[in-house]
């Protein structure tokens, strides 16, 4: 038992789970989530331009990656009045997103078909509902991309920074034996906690999004990349 525990230990790790953050990672939405809050927040009677609206803009942007309905519950303190905001938020990212305002990260799609084709499993992942990210894959045309889709209410409600998302990628594809084979890719810091807290090996942060690298790294990184679709390379390199 001993003899096996150490030969494992020296074992080169082979990454064939990577779990990847779509909004600011493998998506540019061009702060489409700033314009939608407002128009959330406005149907709850806070008005642009209002202390109240500034107050709570600067919560979202500090919250990047975590699950919307959590952030709308904390600015509101009333589940109804949580609800209602995430229902309004939800529904004007969806019309933006139809109106054609989102794109891929530059070579986004080539690194997730590169790292299919070394034959590792890529999931994505967001905070929003379901039907946004159900509208976003529609639109980018992106539906048979991945193998999974993960929105927080398909595992368990929670959303980042726990690592529920992650761990539900793990279990749900059953792509590689232990959560130190899994490599997990966000633009925030809630994504790299959700990541150090899944037990993943590699947690990847990319400077394409909300946060810069010094929270990233406060937050957990263990590598910090100029985009997503240097992450094949990464990889590789980790991997010798």
């Amino acid at each position: 038992m001993v003899r096996e525990t150490v030969r494992e230990s020296t074992t080169v790790r082979r990454h064939g789970l990577v779990v990847l953050d779509m909004a600011g990672t493998t998506v540019a939405d061009g702060g489409l989530v700033e314009q939608a809050f407002s128009a959330a927040a406005r149907d709850l009677g806070v008005e642009p331009g209002s202390a109240g609206h500034a107050e709570k803009l600067d919560y979202v942007r500090a919250t990047m990656g975590e699950s919307k309905i959590s952030v709308f519950r904390y600015l509101f303190g009333d589940e109804a009045l949580a609800q209602r905001a995430n229902v309004a938020f939800e529904k004007a990212y969806g019309e933006l997103v139809d109106g054609g305002r989102i794109a891929p990260i530059p070579g986004a799609r080539e690194a997730i078909e590169e790292l299919r084709g070394e034959g590792r499993t890529v999931v994505l992942t967001t905070g929003f509902a379901r039907i946004t990210q159900d509208a976003i894959l529609d639109a980018l045309g992106w539906r048979d991309l991945v193998e999974l889709t993960l929105c927080p209410a398909d595992a368990g409600g929670r959303g980042r920074p726990y690592p529920d998302m992650v761990l539900s990628a793990f279990l749900r594809t059953a792509a590689v034996d232990g959560v130190r084979e899994v490599a997990v890719v966000g633009d925030t810091a809630y994504d790299m906690l959700s990541g150090v807290r899944s037990g993943a090996s590699v947690v990847a942060g990319v400077l394409t999004g909300a946060h810069d690298d010094a929270a990233l790294r406060a937050a957990g990184a263990t590598h910090v990349l100029g985009s997503v679709a240097e992450l094949p390379a990464v990889l590789r390199g980790v991997e010798g």
